[in-house]
């Protein structure tokens, strides 16, 4: 298939699951506390397709697939809905009547929902696929390295260094860094025995500071299947470390200790999703769950629009016992709009200077 072409589908596949399954813990939830859902559509604008259910909850799928949403009975309140509104609602199914607990219940399940896609996501790859498993296992030897000196062969694995154990690259990589010019011993495993050899680690410069290496790099990846509760401990555990890695990267951004060019839009998204698909389906199901982990942390943020501003207008509701004034939350909701529309002009730019096209137009214009 073409590479447009792939990454249209590939893009419409991914998000249209993200954001059904985003959709379907606000609808569940909804559900459960009582709410009546008026409408249920995956994508904006005019529907491609619609039916109403028996309980009167319109479905739509519709022709922009950049989002979906959920419309709460009773969502706008008594302040904000007409008389034609008011008449038209269901005692004790209007969301504005539930308790503050019942409504962040509602806005919360969707964030919650991406966080358990991605588990379910992880832990299913780990059943067929299988985690992949760290490993010290010598892949190539560069002629005339520090490692070849010392005979090592690709397909040996290093058991320690220096009598500590090893089952990482990395750490070989961390054990040898700050030893160039030492003697090392290294215990391996060949052919099933283990003998030990030495290597002197050569010098190189790297940043301004002198650094050992031995010449090698790492071998495949080896992959060990679950057992299903295994896997969905491992695959909540992965959705935890991607959580982390996220929120950490976030802060070097903000910090100033990281570029922010890696911030992409939903261009940056179709890129990749064609470039993922290409490699198969286990790693579009990967990338998805970590997708799905990158939303679901979006949607949590506590900007006014999204569920995190949500919660914490209720968390404010809380704590007064009686909600916000009207005017407050409006101008939090215009602030948080402006934000995010600030937000998607600079990763659209981002996503247009990895394609090429900032350049080109500037190239046109010079």
């Amino acid at each position: 298939m073409p590479e447009p072409f792939r990454s249209i589908i590939a893009f419409i596949v991914v998000l249209g699951v993200l954001v059904f399954i985003h959709e379907l813990g606000h609808y569940l939830a909804a559900r459960w506390r009582g709410v009546h859902v008026e409408v249920f559509s995956i994508g904006f604008g005019r529907p491609l397709r619609q039916w109403t259910d028996r309980r009167g909850c319109e479905w739509r799928i519709s022709w922009l697939p950049l989002g979906g949403f959920v419309k709460l009975h009773g969502q706008e309140g008594p302040e904000d809905a007409t008389p034609e509104q008011r008449a038209r609602w269901r005692a004790g199914e209007t969301f504005h009547d539930k308790s503050v607990g019942d409504r962040a219940i509602v806005v919360a399940a969707g964030p919650i929902a991406n966080f358990l896609l991605a588990i379910v996501m992880f832990a299913g790859l780990y059943m067929t696929v299988g985690q992949p498993q760290p490993n010290a296992t010598i892949g190539t030897v560069v002629e005339n390295s520090a490692a070849a000196r010392a005979g090592l062969l690709p397909g040996d694995r290093i058991l320690s260094l220096d009598g500590m154990p090893v089952s990482r690259f990395e750490q070989i990589q961390a054990h040898i860094q700050p030893r160039a010019g030492q003697e090392v011993e290294i215990r391996i495993r060949r052919d099933g025995q283990e003998q030990a050899l030495r290597a002197t680690p050569d010098s190189r410069s790297a940043s301004e500071a002198t650094v050992g290496v031995l010449g090698i790099s790492g071998g495949a990846t080896e992959f060990r299947r679950m057992n299903p509760f295994s896997a969905l401990a491992a695959g909540a555990a992965q959705t935890w470390d991607v959580t982390v890695q996220t929120l950490a990267g976030l802060w070097q951004m903000i910090a100033g200790q990281r570029g922010t060019e890696e911030l992409g839009g939903p261009l940056r998204i179709a890129q990749i999703s064609g470039q993922v698909a290409q490699l198969g389906v286990a790693s579009l199901v990967s990338f998805m769950a970590i997708l799905s982990v990158n939303l679901a942390l979006i949607n949590l943020f506590p900007i006014p629009v999204l569920d995190g501003g949500h919660l914490l207008f209720y968390a404010a509701e809380a704590v007064r016992g009686r909600p916000l004034p009207p005017r407050a939350i409006e101008y939090g909701f215009r602030a948080g709009f402006a934000l995010l529309i600030a937000l998607f002009i600079f990763a659209t730019f981002n996503d247009l200077s990895s394609l090429g096209v900032v350049r080109w137009v500037s190239g046109l214009a010079g």
